[in-house]
């Protein structure tokens, strides 16, 4: 079975997680990759379209060829994200090239993103890229609901949008999307937001969001595979330990770091200080708030 399959298989039986460090600037790999060694855990580098598109990423080619540069397969592999068929500019994408160029250039997981089009143009799409990514050997992420924050116009307060579900994976629709497609992941809506979103007295500010945990369960329970979370930064780190026992076997890391590197980067212009940001906090979110200090050998397996 492929390293990534593998890993995110043994996080589900474990109650772990894999995190998944988007690196939107080529820099940022190199102490990524130090943090995950040095805390002995095991994560994927992950790069998306929007990364490549509208920040530093550059391509697909340049992040894979600057992971080779340090790769160490006991503790890293490499994951393509966010592949739209619909991006966030309401553009039609030609998706199956990307997905081509990731299995060429060494992707040893592949996301298609459908969560734009209606349920059965998801399943149709996802159901051909599920065939592109297997055909390689290669494990195949899918995306059902959607994370609310990124809409345009005024926002429900979060508690509205938490209360009446807005957005959150039908349970029934998931079940069925799992089966007509055959994909090995799922990223799942439960609670999580991008953005600002109005608290409880109206006023525009980034809330605390949680998850709820027994829509996770029900997820998973319905659909047999591990459940990925997006949208992450910001959740209650405990419901974010609770949705992890209950099927999120991978969780999505980008704007906890990218701000780290972007913001130190801006202000001194210092780019080794930038960098040993990114590493500190990666190490602290490692360690702190998703409790993977030493768990390799129980997501890779004990020959790993």
């Amino acid at each position: 079975m492929d390293q990534n399959a593998t890993a995110v298989r043994n996080a589900l039986i474990n109650n772990l997680t894999v995190p998944a460090f988007n690196i939107p600037y080529p820099p940022m790999m190199e102490p990524v990759i130090r943090a995950v060694r040095d805390e002995d855990a095991f994560a994927f580098i992950a790069v998306a379209r929007i990364e490549w598109e509208k920040l530093g990423a550059i391509s697909p080619a340049v992040i894979a060829e600057e992971f080779r540069e340090y790769d160490d397969a006991r503790h890293v592999s490499l994951h393509l994200d966010h592949v739209p068929v619909i991006d966030e500019d309401d553009l039609q994408v030609d998706w199956e090239p990307i997905f081509r160029q990731g299995i060429e250039h060494g992707y040893q997981s592949l996301m298609i993103d459908g969560s734009r089009l209606d349920l059965e143009g998801n399943i149709e799409v996802t159901r051909r890229a599920v065939e592109i990514a297997h055909s390689a050997g290669l494990p195949c992420e899918a995306e059902l609901g959607a994370v609310m924050g990124h809409e345009d116009g005024p926002q429900p307060p979060y508690e509205e949008l938490f209360r009446t579900k807005m957005g959150f994976t039908d349970i029934e629709q998931a079940r069925r999307f799992v089966t007509q497609t055959g994909c090995d992941w799922l990223s799942v809506a439960v609670g999580s937001i991008h953005g600002s979103v109005r608290g409880a007295g109206g006023g525009a500010e980034k809330v605390e969001a949680r998850l709820d945990l027994e829509h996770v369960e029900r997820l998973q329970e319905a659909t047999g595979v591990p459940l990925v979370l997006h949208g992450g930064s910001g959740i209650n780190r405990d419901c974010v330990q609770g949705g992890i026992r209950r099927g999120i076997a991978k969780v999505n890391v980008a704007s906890e770091i990218r701000r780290a590197y972007a913001g130190e980067l801006e202000s001194s212009g210092d780019e080794q200080a930038a960098c040993e940001l990114v590493y500190e906090r990666t190490r602290s979110l490692l360690h702190d708030y998703f409790a993977l200090t030493g768990t390799r050998r129980a997501i890779i397996g004990e020959g790993g």
